[in-house]
């Protein structure tokens, strides 16, 4: 048979090439050469599964590539080839030769790898088409002669032949996908490699549209020579992009494989993979596209990498894809703007380059939920909510509400629609026609805490909207006291609580529905969740503006109530806050501040005049400013506290400025600003040094003798007689002065 077998022996193993293989081999003689070549490995009675086996290559061989078998085949091996992309068989069938690539002929093609750019271009498509295979890689990955050939081809010759590098890189590639192999890929630096080559070919499609751009303007005017050299650099251009978009595409596959492995995208960041990236955005060819997108918004999850593609003005280039005609396009950069938007700089660049209009004619398409995710994140910014009111994002959204016959809708598109109730011209927008019907008849439908959410958004703005809340307030009231949802009857607090309306009867409407015990009850420390007894607050705050309901609480003994929890809650600024909005309410009637000047409320208010909350301290001063208004008492109690305070931070800061001057007087003086008694019995040289306590010219004017008898007003007079002069150089007091001045006037 010709030498059919060439073996390899390695440890416990041998390995063995059927290099004849085919259609006439005697398989039965082949078998048993085959067992006698392994001795001591296969017993001589396995020939029979030695014989299944060969008769199995042997037809796998010669199997049609269209065949039904082959088909089978390639069904079986589906979930090994489903990572394949789209861009790669785009590649390959680019690619194709008219000889068919055999894994006994690998040797030939290597030594393909050691000749002219031609041949090595016609192996490396060989070795490349054979890497498609699965079944070849383990083989492939076991030759290092191989590895090492195109690693060194790669190395030293990707920049004369694009089709080489990108046939070395292809097989690499089939290699990458799977995790054991990209060690081996790693070990031969494949990856520096990849982004050198990603580098030099963007600069490169620079230079060529510049020249491209220069003989573009050539053609102006009637220059018909232009016009045609233009024409064939355009095909040129053109032809060269499709084999550089190849390379890159490939290149940046094996990067996004290899970066699976977070320490080593940590490397692909430090040179500036990210740059690259952007840079490739500006490419036209959607399957390059598709990849890059891909990969800066694995990219973006990272802090630093956001903020690289802020700086590379990421959001700009990503707007020009959206929309587009191509769905797995359109999806990645979605989320990839989604990733994004949760900076607050990028969220305005977003509404600057004008995505919102483009986001909205989104929202009834497939990637609604993307959609309305970006969404709801730009209307977090009160300054860009205005902006959805140019659009008609909120018909759209509320029509969504409203149509849906399900109970539980998108949490998505109920957060967006809770901000953008917020803004008053959407809430108006929202109002409009039935919408305000609508969305109270569903909410009361499935009690739904999040409808009513944006209910209560639109009730808080004055004006017109509020006032088409008073059909619907019984509505509510019964609600309050009958519904079993405390996440409801919360959300429906707060809306009844936002209701402040002139023509309102809150006295009647409290009675009605029986509810000042529910409210009275409620608002004891702990009688119920703190957010419900906050709503409660609120509430009675409100229908305090009201005189006669205001007297009517107050008799019922909510202002006692209001003073013990405030007691209790103390520590909580936002109880505090609206406990004492709500005796800012109380205070403005007669009757009702009475029974607020009976409770220790007031004295709460004077310990919390500077309170560090600038909100609390400006409700608490301008409640104390109506009682000091009202009652003379009063008034010079809250003076007295202010003028305590101010003159404690008037000696504080006193204190702290004689603390500072005393310290740049002295400085760092060894002994200190001041002597102490014993420091001073220390210090004998002080008393032998008289300059110390009167000057350097005293001694020379002054002896003083005797045994003390004369008078210190003797001295002074001698001293003032016998040189003038001195006191007017030694500083006399201010004091002495005036004393001279009277006697000399006197007599």
């Amino acid at each position: 048979m010709g030498d059919p077998i060439l073996g390899d022996k390695k440890e416990c193993q041998k390995i063995i090439r059927l290099k004849s293989l085919n259609s006439t081999t005697n398989v039965s003689a082949l078998a048993r050469e085959v067992i006698e070549k392994c001795k001591g490995l296969i017993h001589p009675a396995k020939i029979g599964e030695v014989e299944q086996l060969l008769y199995y290559l042997q037809n796998r061989r010669e199997t049609p590539p269209g065949s039904a078998q082959n088909k089978d085949n390639d069904l079986k091996r589906s979930e090994l080839t489903d990572s394949r992309t789209r861009e790669d068989s785009d590649y390959s069938e680019d690619s194709t030769l008219k000889e068919a690539a055999h894994i006994t002929d690998l040797d030939s093609y290597i030594e393909l790898l050691y000749e002219d750019i031609p041949e090595k271009i016609k192996g490396t498509t060989l070795i490349m088409h054979l890497a498609r295979n699965p079944d070849n890689l383990e083989e492939l990955v076991t030759n290092e002669m191989l590895l090492g050939a195109l690693a060194r081809v790669l190395r030293e010759d990707w920049k004369k032949s694009t089709e080489l590098a990108t046939n070395i890189m292809f097989t690499f590639l089939c290699l990458s996908r799977f995790s054991q192999f990209q060690a081996i890929i790693s070990h031969f630096k494949v990856g520096t490699l990849c982004m050198a080559a990603i580098e030099h070919e963007l600069k490169r499609h620079d230079l060529w549209r510049d020249e491209l751009l220069k003989k573009r303007k050539m053609t102006e005017g009637d220059n018909q020579l232009a016009k045609r050299e233009y024409e064939k650099s355009l095909i040129k251009y053109q032809s060269l992009v499709s084999k550089q978009e190849q390379l890159l595409r490939v290149s940046f596959n094996i990067l996004s494989n290899l970066g699976e492995d977070i320490k080593v995208e940590m490397k692909m960041v430090n040179k500036n993979v990210v740059g690259m990236l952007v840079k490739a955005l500006e490419r036209d060819g959607v399957e390059l596209l598709t990849l890059v997108v891909q990969m800066l918004r694995k990219l973006s999850v990272f802090v630093e990498n956001k903020c690289q593609m802020a700086d590379l003005n990421v959001v700009e280039k990503v707007s020009k894809l959206i929309p587009c005609d191509h769905p797995e396009l359109l999806d990645r950069s979605l989320r990839l703007l989604l990733n994004l938007s949760f900076d607050t700089d990028l969220r305005g660049k977003m509404i600057k380059v004008g995505l919102l209009p483009k986001l909205v004619g989104l929202i009834s398409s497939k990637h609604k939920t993307v959609v309305l995710s970006i969404l709801y994140h730009v209307s977090m910014d009160d300054r860009c909510k205005s902006m959805f009111t140019y659009t008609d994002c909120v018909p759209i959204v509320i029509s969504m509400l409203i149509e849906s016959a399900e109970e539980h809708l998108d949490i998505e598109l109920m957060a967006l629609c809770i901000n953008l109730a917020a803004n008053k011209r959407n809430a108006q927008l929202m109002c409009e026609g039935e919408g305000l019907r609508l969305l109270m008849q569903r909410a009361f439908k499935f009690k739904d805490c999040l409808m009513m959410k944006v209910v209560r958004n639109v009730s808080q703005h004055d004006g017109p909207t509020r006032n088409l809340f008073v059909e619907y307030v019984s509505d509510l009231a019964n609600a309050v006291v009958r519904c079993d949802s405390e996440d409801f009857v919360i959300e429906v607090l707060g809306t009844l609580g936002n209701l402040v309306i002139s023509d309102l009867d809150y006295e009647l409407l409290l009675q009605e529905y029986s509810m000042v015990p529910w409210l009275r009850e409620r608002l004891k420390p702990g009688a119920a969740d703190d957010d419900l007894i906050l709503e409660c607050v609120l509430l009675v705050s409100t229908c305090c503006s009201d005189e006669q309901c205001a007297i009517m609480l107050a008799r019922e003994g909510f202002v006692t109530s209001l003073v013990d929890l405030l007691h209790a809650k103390q520590e909580d600024d936002e109880f505090v806050c609206q406990l004492m909005h709500c005796c800012y309410r109380f205070v403005h009637h007669t009757f009702t501040r009475e029974c607020v000047l009976k409770t220790h409320a007031p004295d709460y208010m004077l310990d919390l005049m500077f309170d560090a909350n600038t909100s609390i301290s400006s409700v608490v001063n301008d409640t104390l400013d109506i009682i000091a208004e009202h009652d003379a008492a009063w008034a010079k109690k809250i003076q007295s506290e202010k003028f305590r305070h101010h003159n404690e931070n008037w000696l504080d800061m006193v204190d702290s400025r004689q603390a500072d001057d005393s310290n740049d007087l002295y400085g760092e003086d060894p002994m200190g600003p001041f002597l102490r008694g014993d420091e001073l019995l220390d210090r004998p040289d002080l008393f032998e040094r008289p300059d110390l306590f009167y000057g350097d010219g005293f001694r020379d004017t002054v002896i003083l003798q005797g045994d003390g008898d004369m008078s210190p007003d003797y001295i002074m007079d001698d001293l003032g007689n016998s040189n003038p002069e001195f006191l007017t150089q030694h500083g006399l007091s201010r004091y002495s002065r005036l004393q001279k001045e009277k006697a000399l006037n006197y007599h």
